[in-house]
């Protein structure tokens, strides 16, 4: 992905638990997807 790609509509599960999605991340302002290796491992 490069800055200003356009993603698909998706839903992922929050830090509480519960599921949103993009548009509703969307209405609250901009979104900054950050993915990073080895999420939830030792090291």
């Amino acid at each position: 992905m490069n800055v200003g790609d356009v993603v698909e509509a998706f839903e992922a599960v929050d830090q509480h638990g519960a599921t949103v999605t993009l548009e509703q991340l969307l209405a609250t302002g901009p979104v900054v997807l950050y993915f990073y290796p080895k999420a939830m491992t030792p090291g």
